[in-house]
């Protein structure tokens, strides 16, 4: 009886090794070779294609991963402050898991820099830098008399978020903080220039909220003075001009500010930190007190430092040329 010759691919078919159902996928070039070889009934020069193949579709996945990443390198290197502004003018339209990813790109720019001391949207200084200025402001500072640390926060800014969309929010907060630097101006009150390193004095707390130092002042009554007048100029703002939807509520801001009295250095020095986070405690609680009251006006109050706490001190909250033109109308 004449047997049937059989070829090479049919012997390499019955060599075919039974796969477990639940054999772990092939994770290596060499263990995919084998997973074909065991489930796919191919001829040598097929297989060896369809690996090539295959191999050649990863290749070219792994050369985009790498141009990405260099792309993205060189996108942060090139200039990636004024790239993550046209982006966050891209992504204004979109919902707040877009929000999300921009406050993503803002934080990672700020982490990327060391010598970057800005908050991103509204280039007025991050809060950790103003706070260390805050501290070492307490710590030498001699020739001022008083100074005023101030709160800010945008009244129901969530109302604008939720109905007028994220993009709406946006230029809010940037054009509220471009108020912020124009009208708290240490330079109104100061008798001795300071020169470079105390003109930037307002700073981005976070989300809808600032925070500013007023480094010297003759007394109180000037810090509420220039708090006031930001306030006021919040509100006398034409926010219509480029959305008419904004005009429909009246953007309004409330505002805690705190009159250090500042002595003598020395009961400073050494605990500059602590007064600085107190400082700015207080002002976010007086500003949370205003906002609670639906106030219009600043709230504030007056301390000084005995045994290295700050204590409450009263403290005249009226100009003297203001008493003066009361008294001549009286």
């Amino acid at each position: 009886m004449v047997m049937a010759q059989l070829s090479p691919d049919d012997k390499r078919r019955g060599r075919r090794r039974a796969v477990p159902a639940h054999a772990e996928p092939p994770r290596t070039a060499s263990d995919l070779r084998d997973w074909i070889r065991d489930e796919f009934p191919l001829i040598e020069e097929q297989e060896a294609r369809l690996v090539g193949a295959i191999e050649s579709v990863l290749a070219g996945q792994r050369q985009l991963v790498e141009e990405s990443k260099h792309e993205a390198m060189r996108a942060l290197s090139e200039g990636f402050a004024e790239k993550l502004s046209r982006l966050q003018r891209q992504l204004t339209e979109k919902d707040v898991t877009v929000s999300k990813i921009a406050r993503y790109f803002e934080e990672l720019v700020a982490s990327l820099t060391e010598k970057s001391h800005r908050d991103p949207k509204t280039k007025l200084l991050n809060f950790d830098w103003f706070m260390e200025r805050l501290e070492s402001f307490l710590s030498v500072e001699q020739r001022g008399r008083w100074c005023g640390i101030g709160v800010v926060d945008i009244n129901s800014f969530k109302w604008y978020n939720d109905t007028l969309g994220h993009a709406v929010g946006d230029k809010i907060i940037e054009r509220v903080a471009r108020i912020l630097a124009d009208q708290i101006r240490s330079e109104d009150f100061l008798a001795l220039e300071r020169g470079g390193d105390m003109r930037d004095l307002h700073a981005r707390f976070g989300g809808d909220e600032y925070c500013f130092l007023i480094p010297d002042l003759p007394g109180c009554a000037e810090a509420v003075e220039i708090a006031d007048r930001f306030k006021h100029a919040v509100e006398a703002h034409d926010w219509g001009r480029n959305d008419r939807r904004v005009s429909k509520r009246r953007v309004q801001v409330d505002v805690g500010v705190v009159c250090l009295h500042l002595g003598p250095v020395a009961e400073r020095r050494g605990v500059a930190r602590k007064l600085a986070a107190e400082l700015i405690h207080q002002a976010d609680q007086l500003m949370y007190d205003a906002k609670g009251r639906k106030a219009d006006h600043v709230y504030r109050t007056a301390v000084e430092v005995r045994d290295s706490s700050l204590v409450e001190i009263q403290a005249d909250f009226v100009k003297a040329t203001t008493k003066r033109a009361a008294a001549r109308r009286t």
